[in-house]
This record gives structure tokens, C-alpha cells and sequence, in this order.
């Protein structure tokens, strides 16, 4: 994306522009911020990991204030949910998601406080996220459930596999299923497995006590993978929202342009 990330190209913006909830024909005040510019300035947080106050007049986003605003305003709407959607059907469109295997993992950040908050099990000192993650066999992110730090991966099992959202893209009915689950031990659990294979997936999940299945760390090695981009967006490395709709914002923003990236790619 350049020496500018949170620049948004004309493709991008094409597909996202559509989303948007209209604004009322006769809305009091002032004209509003364009929407690309105010969207631009919210990469430009979920980048830079900055105070929405010390967002950069000079750069034409209008203030911290009035993105924070939209922000809030396309969450209400669904915006960054569809918007993962969209691209995830693009990509499957293009044959790009690979549905032999998903991969789940739960990695903590650390967070200022809030909602969906707990004691991290790393600092008991210390409040803390967690990020939940299920992505497909080549590391494309699928859902992100945001808890708290001391909530344990087995209890996100179901609800990540259930959270994948219906993605078309290729002919029949939109896939939510991939045909197996791979995890580690810290998702080792007979319920599940049993609900898995009612949802017809094929658990592949290592035993406490027992050995690691073989092979397995290398294919779920690309959860880590998607977890490593999903932190680079320094706003997702730290949590500072204490409201958790506008964190999970950001988090289904990053899975889109983690997903727009991969387009792009599979497009060049």
C-alpha cells in the first residue's frame, strides 16, 4: 500500500464507497468531512497507534473528533463487518481460500481497561484483551472475537467456527464451514470435538498428556502468521477503546485489508 497505508486507491474505495449509510439530504451544521477523508484518517490511527486528538489537521481528515464519529457511525451501520465479507468472497471467487483446514488461536494484547476486560494471564497486575482468531489453511483471517485476557481458547471454540460469516463467491450456497479444525492443546476438549463433528468438521486437536499430533505446528503455523499482521496495525497491538464495538471496528478493518492485500496480490 505504499509509503502511505492509509491511503485508500480507487479499487478500494469502489468497493467500500457502496457501504456507506447516506447522509440525510438536509443535515444541519457544516458540510461534513467526505467520507474517504475521514476514513483515511482512521487508518491513519489504526496505523499509527496515535490519540485521536493529535491526528493531523494538515493532512485533511478533519479532527479526531469527527473521525472517531464516523467511525462509530459505519460500526452501528455494519460497515466493516460487510466490507470482510465482501473481499473474503472476492477471494474465494478467485479460488484464494483454502477450505481443507482452518486454524484457531488466541494470543493476548494489552489494554488500558474497559469492556471485555480481565486480569492478564501473563501480569496478574495488569488488565488485558485477548484476540480470538480463526483463519483459513493459507492464514486468511475469517472472525476475530475479542475477550478478555483470562478468558480461556477452548471457550471461543464454537463460537469462532459459528462466527465465520456465509461467503459466496462461487457457485451454490455461500461455504461457512472448512472441513476441519486444527488446534493446540489449550483447545483440547470431548464437548467440542462433538459439536465439530455434528457441524461435520474433523477436529484435529492435540491432547493434554499426550504428544503433539505429528506435523501439526507447521500447519497452523499460519495463524501465527495472521496474528503477526493483524499487530502490525499498532492500534491492534494495544488496546486503548474501552468501548469494544469500536475496537472489534478496528479489528474487522485490518481483517479487510489483510484481505484486500491478498486480492490484489492473487490479481497481479
Amino acid at each position: 500500500m505504499g509509503t502511505r497505508p492509509w491511503i485508500v486507491d480507487d479499487e478500494l474505495w469502489a468497493l467500500i464507497e457502496p457501504l456507506l449509510p447516506p447522509w440525510p439530504d438536509r443535515s444541519p451544521g457544516p458540510r461534513p468531512v467526505p467520507d474517504r477523508l475521514c476514513l483515511q484518517g482512521i487508518l491513519f490511527v489504526l496505523y499509527n497507534d496515535i490519540a485521536w486528538q493529535l491526528l493531523p489537521l494538515e493532512l485533511g481528515f478533519g479532527s479526531g473528533q469527527t473521525c472517531w464519529r464516523r467511525l462509530d457511525r459505519w460500526q452501528k451501520a455494519g460497515v466493516f463487518d460487510r466490507l470482510h465479507r465482501v473481499l473474503l468472497a472476492e477471494l474465494n471467487a478467485a479460488g484464494e481460500l483454502d477450505w481443507s483446514r482452518a486454524c484457531v488461536d488466541g494470543p493476548h494484547s494489552r489494554e488500558k481497561g474497559g469492556a471485555d476486560t480481565g486480569p492478564s494471564p501473563v501480569d496478574r497486575r495488569k488488565t488485558g484483551s485477548k484476540h480470538h482468531l480463526i483463519c483459513d489453511g493459507r492464514g486468511t483471517p475469517l472472525k476475530v472475537i475479542t475477550t478478555a485476557a483470562n478468558v480461556n481458547d477452548v471457550t471461543q471454540t464454537l463460537a469462532l467456527v459459528d462466527g465465520i460469516p456465509p461467503v459466496a463467491g462461487r457457485p451454490g450456497r455461500p461455504r461457512r464451514r472448512p472441513d476441519a479444525l486444527l488446534g493446540d492443546k489449550g483447545y483440547d476438549s470431548n464437548p467440542n470435538r462433538d459439536e465439530l463433528r455434528h457441524r461435520r468438521i474433523l477436529p484435529v486437536i492435540s491432547r493434554k498428556g499426550s504428544p503433539n499430533i505429528k506435523g501439526l505446528g507447521k500447519l497452523r503455523y499460519v495463524v501465527e502468521q495472521t496474528f503477526a499482521l493483524l499487530h502490525h496495525f499498532k492500534r491492534l497491538a494495544i488496546r486503548w477503546e474501552r468501548r469494544t464495538e469500536l475496537h472489534d471496528a478496528f479489528v474487522s478493518l485490518a481483517c479487510s485489508l489483510i484481505c484486500w492485500r491478498r486480492l490484489k496480490k492473487a490479481r497481479s
